[in-house]
């Protein structure tokens, strides 16, 4: 019997994986890339947002229309469902007000309504394990924290601030004015400076993008909405990418780390849902992750809430990097205010974090059960009741 020398084809397949994955410098290169075209897409989008509504009212009356605190909260639940992406949410909503095109009042609501429209993700990665009752109670158990963490934290700060902007001459609530005292610790201008380091570098994108309006269409409406289109559309995909780039480096090898170092104490998951979603750029990302982990049984439920907590505050690194693209302090406002949001909600919510605990895994029971419950939660809680809400409250509006 001879031994034959061992072909490339029957080395492994994870060795063969490793000699061919990216550089760390390529990859390093590849996400400053990303980030640069991040902050040009939003300068590129305040463009187009801003052509159009100095020649068109249309935005000013779509944004009048959600002038309310309600509307403006369910919208934010709409839109961060349909994108699957809070932080694009953040990102469009911190690039409006620094647009002008939507006011203070009207963001910090949105942003809220943007933290739970995040986590429906979870709910539907959760629905995967149906065919499971174990894991689909536990992975369903899961997604419900991210869920119940938002939902409640809402319930807390948005009467809050909604009650305290009535006593305030301009409106804004404590929290708001929390974020805009910080805002001017650091010393921004109220309106854009032409000259902002960010505005320079990006300048030929903008310019290019532009031109294109120009050329394609004849009238400035029409400019400024394909300008704005445009940019959203080089936001979103700079998005994925930086996600994908990242993601293949970062989560590769995430659950074995899981099992033997992240999830030993509560402090330590919450610092990992941190830095990770840092890292990522996408808490939908590192939060999908966590729950087929956790419906698996490598990451235990007590630390899943915690990791919850993390994430919802690392995503909060996208809206501050909208607001130095767009330096002006209004805008600055709205990124420290989704700061702050998510900071309360865990000063809340970590020394009783039994009560969303307990809640989840009460209702994951109930949807493990009877799976029907679990998509009246996803449909209802992301779908019904945003346009339900909506339509309530502009009826009860237009009879005053």
């Amino acid at each position: 019997m001879t031994n034959r020398p061992t072909l490339p084809s029957d080395q492994p397949a994870f060795e063969r994986q490793a000699r061919r994955e990216t550089p760390a410098w390529m990859r390093g290169i590849y996400a400053g890339l990303c980030l640069y075209l991040f902050l040009a897409a939003l300068n590129v989008l305040s463009s187009g947002l801003g052509t159009f509504g100095a020649e068109s009212d249309f935005l000013t009356r779509a944004f009048a229309y959600g002038e309310n605190p309600f509307i403006a909260l369910l919208a934010g639940v709409l839109v961060t469902m349909i994108v699957q992406s809070s932080s694009f949410t953040s990102a469009l909503i911190v690039t409006l007000v620094a647009s002008g095109e939507m006011t203070l009042g009207t963001a910090v609501f949105a942003i809220m309504g943007a933290n739970i429209g995040t986590a429906v993700t979870g709910v539907i990665v959760a629905l995967a394990n149906m065919r499971i009752k174990r894991n689909f109670r536990r992975s369903f158990t899961a997604a419900l924290m991210h869920d119940f963490f938002n939902i409640l934290t809402v319930a807390v700060v948005f009467p809050i601030e909604w009650l305290s902007g009535m006593f305030h001459e301009a409106g804004r609530g404590v929290f708001t004015r929390l974020a805009g005292w910080l805002a001017e610790l650091i010393g921004l201008e109220e309106v854009a400076r032409p000259n902002s380091p960010i505005k320079v570098v990006t300048a030929p994108i903008v310019d290019a993008v532009n031109a294109i309006g120009g050329f394609l269409l004849p009238t400035s409406p029409a400019q400024g909405l394909l300008v704005a289109g445009l940019g959203m559309l080089l936001m979103f995909a700079a998005l994925i990418f930086m996600v994908q780039n990242l993601r293949g480096a970062l989560l590769r090898h995430m659950d074995g780390l899981f099992r033997t170092y992240f999830f030993r104490t509560d402090l330590r998951a919450y610092g990992v849902g941190v830095v990770s979603t840092v890292l990522v750029q996408s808490s939908t990302i590192t939060s999908s992750l966590m729950v087929p982990l956790a419906g698996a049984g490598v990451v235990r439920m007590r630390r899943v809430l915690p990791f919850m907590m993390g994430a919802n505050l690392g995503t909060t690194v996208t809206s501050v990097l909208a607001a130095t693209a767009n330096p002006i302090a209004a805008a600055m406002t709205v990124a420290l205010f989704h700061v702050i949001f998510n900071l309360t909600g865990t000063a809340i919510w970590w020394p009783m974090r039994h009560i969303p605990l307990r809640a989840a895994s009460w209702y994951g029971k109930l949807a493990a059960k009877q799976t029907r419950y679990a998509f009246l939660f996803l449909i209802g809680v992301f779908f019904v009741v945003p346009l339900a809400g909506i339509a309530a409250t502009e009826l009860f509006m237009s009879l005053r």
